[in-house]
């Protein structure tokens, strides 16, 4: 195996939506902080390693990432696992997401949604549920693309490859860019 050619793959992949990225996590920080700003809450969902992924950002954000500094609102949908296996028992596992969104989204909140294959049914249903409260910005990450939700997103980041784990590294840099970017703002409300 020839790690220093895997590497570049993945230097490579990341300098091709290197602009992309930037742009994206700009206007995802300004989506957030504004949601802040009006004491609204940030829902992220995701299947698999998205699912970490979702997860992992609810802790940088709740958290910290770098600095101590007040807790952003944000949960990870699908976290509790009582609540996911019955509702894929009762409803099925494409409803998963979509209670959740019924249940707990309000006007002005942001649903970010991860897919690398931008079809994952169940993050599709929570897109169309969170689109019939006003005022829900939607993020979204994805790979190849798009898919389905990049054209239901307010912004998506759609990473240029076929492989999951190549589009969720890129996530992975991108998510961090827009945690440090909230924690900063967040920095200036705490003094």
């Amino acid at each position: 195996m020839n790690y220093e050619a895997i590497i570049d793959e993945h230097m490579k992949t990341l300098e091709l939506c290197r602009a992309h990225v930037s742009e994206f996590c700009q206007q995802a920080v300004e989506i957030c902080n504004e949601m802040y700003l009006n004491k609204n809450h940030l829902y992220i969902c995701g299947n698999g390693g998205s699912a970490a992924d979702a997860t992992h950002i609810v802790g940088e954000l709740v958290g910290r990432l770098r600095q101590d500094r007040i807790p952003f609102p944000a949960t990870c949908l699908g976290a509790d696992f009582a609540t996911m296996t019955a509702v894929s028992n009762d409803y099925g596992y494409d409803k998963i997401f979509e209670r959740e969104v019924i249940a707990k989204v309000r006007p002005g909140d942001v649903l970010w949604c991860l897919s690398t294959s931008g079809n994952s049914a169940n993050v599709i249903n929570a897109v169309h549920e969170a689109r019939k409260v006003a005022d829900v910005k939607i993020i979204g990450m994805s790979g190849k693309s798009g898919g389905k939700l990049k054209e239901l997103c307010d912004i998506c980041l759609c990473v240029p490859n076929t492989f999951s784990d190549r589009i969720q590294e890129i996530h992975q840099v991108a998510y961090h860019l827009i945690c440090q970017g909230i924690e900063e703002y967040l920095l200036t409300k705490d003094s």
